[in-house]
């Protein structure tokens, strides 16, 4: 493997690691023995629910190839997935709010494990169930956890400020570090050990029922609105209707859906956009390196947090940053010559690797920032259902994608990313004057109301 790997590699691990030790008492903020210890159990089952999540991710295409399904085979596969988030998200989301968000937690361990099992069988309608099965499981992941902590964390008198805290840790551990450990697990299970492609599948099960376990024994139940008379349909409507008169939920929603959609359209042309003419690249290796960039990011975005920086500004640089580093493979196809086929990495590739480990840390910063503004913007009684409606122009973006992803040139794809995430750069800045304005807004009512009996 070549050098250049391993000097990206060290150099993130170094810069990782200086941020991490280097921390200093304005990074740092004092918590009491009961906070840290809430925090530290959700921390811990959060990523044991990620590595359910990222002990899959390697082997799932690998899985279905060995299966002898071909691209488009597995494509719809893939489709029917984010098509089950989407159709079904919503739902689940509301019933969460509903009747429980331990209880969405619970069931989102259950759908998973059933959607591991389903795995072992090689038949394409068992494998589509499975399929369905971890869409709905995904829109649990990213709605009813945070849901529950939001509400657990106010419910216990917690200063709002520490919920960043948990925040930047948990992505930090779950989407960084833990998604390492998983890709290395997972490769050594089914290449080094000899247990083959399901054996990673098998290994989520385990840590997502282990979790389960502590969930239900140390964990409480909270609700969203749980009143009797208000069925699905009066809470999908409740939901819309708090997106449709808060300007600053819908600029959140549309936000949210922007990056998340240029980050997962990312995910499927990483790969083709460094080895264009088929150059041998590590890709476990990789991967790798795009996690710890992350886990930078996130150690950032909990610097930034802890110092009270305003997310809404500081995110305004975030995505135009990220947006720059998306328009590098149309530049570099521009501007630098292709390399000769079945060779290491070109130039091209080279830039583009920094570029995309820069999106990967802007990546980082923004899981912990979205989750901040979430907990500031979003009304508790439907924090659930509001989230996963964010998730359906998402989830129809990603499938639209899925399905074209060959009638269009790569370029292509890259440069619509660049475009979307200046546009989330723009709407950020009109979501921070809004918020300004409204935190103005209030601040005169408080005072009008307090010279009110002043003045009889």
């Amino acid at each position: 493997m070549e050098v250049f790997y391993y000097l990206v590699f060290g150099a993130l691990s170094a810069v990782v690691a200086g941020l991490e030790l280097g921390k200093s008492g304005k990074d740092r903020v004092a918590t009491p023995t009961a906070f840290n210890a809430f925090k530290n159990n959700y921390v811990l089952v959060y990523s044991l629910m990620m590595s359910g999540d990222w002990l899959q991710g390697p082997y799932v295409y690998y899985l279905y190839s060995q299966y002898g399904f071909d691209k488009g085979d597995i494509g719809r596969l893939f489709i029917a997935g984010f098509g089950s988030s989407m159709l079904f998200g919503t739902i689940v989301g509301s019933l969460a709010d509903k009747q429980g968000r331990k209880r969405a937690c619970i069931t989102y361990c259950i759908t998973y494990i059933l959607s591991c099992i389903t795995k072992h069988s090689p038949q394409y309608r068992v494998l589509m169930i499975g399929r369905i099965l971890g869409g709905v499981a995904t829109s649990l992941l990213f709605s009813a956890f945070e849901s529950w902590l939001v509400a657990e964390h106010n419910k216990r008198g917690y200063d709002p400020q520490w919920l960043s805290i948990t925040f930047s840790k948990a992505i930090f551990l779950g989407n960084g570090l833990i998604a390492i450990i998983a890709g290395l697990f997972a490769n050594l299970l089914a290449d080094n050990l000899g247990f083959g492609p399901v054996a990673p599948f098998d290994a989520a099960a385990c840590f997502l029922a282990i979790g389960m376990a502590i969930i239900m024994s140390s964990w409480s139940e909270n609700y969203g609105d749980s009143s009797e008379g208000k069925d699905l349909i009066a809470q999908f409507k409740g939901a819309a209707k708090a997106i449709a008169s808060d300007e600053k939920i819908a600029l959140l929603g549309a936000i949210q859906s922007l990056f998340e959609g240029s980050m997962y359209t990312f995910v499927f042309l990483w790969t083709p956009a460094l080895s264009p003419n088929d150059e041998d690249i590590p890709h476990g290796f990789i991967f790798a390196t795009f996690m710890l960039s992350s886990m930078l990011g996130s150690s950032i975005a909990s610097r930034l947090l802890a110092r009270k920086m305003k997310v809404e500004g500081y995110m305004q640089i975030v995505f135009s940053v990220s947006a720059v580093t998306l328009f590098l493979p149309v530049a570099t196809s521009l501007l630098v010559p292709a390399s000769l086929k079945g060779n290491g990495i070109s130039f091209a590739g080279s830039l583009q690797l920094l570029g995309f480990c820069t999106f990967e840390s802007c990546v980082g910063i923004f899981w912990p920032s979205i989750m901040k503004m979430r907990s500031q913007y979003i009304p508790e009684e439907a924090r659930s259902t509001i989230m996963n409606f964010f998730r359906i122009p998402l989830n129809l973006f990603v499938c639209v994608v899925l399905y074209n992803v060959n009638a269009f040139p790569i370029t292509v794809m890259f440069g619509m990313c660049s475009i979307f995430l200046f546009m989330a750069a723009i709407l950020q800045r009109r979501l921070m004057v809004v918020a300004d304005l409204h935190k103005l807004s209030t601040k005169a009512q408080e005072m009008t109301g307090e010279d009110e009996p002043l003045n009889p």
